[in-house]
């Protein structure tokens, strides 16, 4: 439905997930709905027609992308909102990914929204980055040292979770 609703209101969006099986089932829905739509993954060929495509015509509101194929080397200043459907394990190529919107030529702002099932491993795994992104962005304004308690250090120093309880 959100799609939809963005389709629907003149901006363009760009989706990324990790997983072109989710991509696929995107695509059936689009399909179903009657809106229009680029899909790249790994399998994509001519890359270059599918992206101008999506950059020049108007009636192609969606671009459905793989986050490994499309996460670099992409100009798509026509989008106006980044959908990532789901969390990759290193945020920094999320980042790229969405980068792909925000180029030299974008003249619009640009909505990013990050999906997140309640309760999963996923929103975990948010968590723990979040608060590691939060110290070391304290490191990086030179706090006094002497103000770290020994939880800040353990939060810092712990690894990614390996096991779902």
């Amino acid at each position: 439905a959100q799609l939809e609703d963005v389709a629907g209101s003149g901006h363009k969006a760009l989706v990324f997930s990790q997983f072109t099986s989710l991509l696929d089932i995107v695509r059936d829905r689009l399909t179903d709905a009657g809106v229009v739509f680029e899909h790249l993954d790994g399998r994509t060929r001519d890359r270059r027609k599918r992206v101008e495509r999506f950059q020049r015509d108007a009636d192609c509101p969606i671009f459905l992308i793989s986050l490994r194929a499309g996460g670099q080397g992409l100009n798509l200043t026509a989008a106006s909102h980044v959908i990532h459907f789901d969390r990759w394990w290193n945020p920094a190529v999320e980042n790229q990914a969405t980068d792909r919107a925000y180029r030299i030529g974008q003249k619009k702002p640009v909505f990013v929204y990050n999906l997140i099932v309640a309760g999963s491993v996923e929103e975990r795994m948010l968590q723990l980055q979040q608060r590691k992104q939060h110290l070391a962005d304290v490191i990086l304004q030179g706090r006094p040292s002497g103000s770290w308690t020994e939880q800040d250090i353990d939060d810092l120093l712990e690894p990614l979770p390996t096991e779902v309880d």
